[in-house]
């Protein structure tokens, strides 16, 4: 299945939450047969084009996923060019729709955690950055736990494009 969705993981400084959000995601989508545009960015980026955290990338590669990555700064046009925009944590979510131009928009913004079914109205994840390596290890145990309810979501929204796309 083909489409033009796109999602974007937003978090503070692009070196560690999003990152792994986005390379766990990518893989989830692949296994799912679903063909998606996956990329993150951060509030308050360091230095465009960094690498992940060299403690994200080593928890990435424990598990087998990719740690690859370039830090990206978000922009507010952001918004308008992805179908879905999720925040690792609560402040992440109020500052991204605080810059959304509109209610539309706005509810494309979305909280992580908010797609883990046993977690009700949804959960933060913990910035690991000044933790140790069990706090990346649970950072990507909660970033795995929200991924089925994700993928449904985005199943949900690529159906909806493909069948928009055939009444045309």
């Amino acid at each position: 299945m083909t489409t033009c969705y796109r999602v974007l993981f937003v978090c503070t400084g692009n070196t560690c939450r999003s990152v792994m959000a986005a390379q766990v995601l990518r893989r989830e989508l692949d296994d799912a047969g679903l063909v998606v545009a996956v990329a993150s960015a951060g509030l308050r980026v360091r230095g465009a084009g960094q690498p992940a955290d060299p403690r994200a990338q080593e928890v990435l590669g424990q598990h087998g996923y990719p740690s690859e990555h370039q830090t990206r700064q978000f922009e507010p046009a952001m918004l308008a060019s992805h179908n879905l925009v999720i925040g690792l944590d609560s402040m992440h979510v109020s500052v991204l729709r605080h810059a959304a131009p509109d209610r539309d928009t706005a509810a494309r913004i979305r909280l992580l955690g908010s797609f883990d079914p046993a977690a009700g109205a949804g959960w933060d994840v913990p910035d690991p950055v000044t933790g140790t390596a069990a706090d990346y290890e649970r950072a990507l145990a909660l970033v795995r736990s929200a991924m089925p309810g994700l993928v449904a979501e985005i199943r949900t929204g690529v159906e909806g494009i493909v069948r928009s796309q055939q009444q045309t």
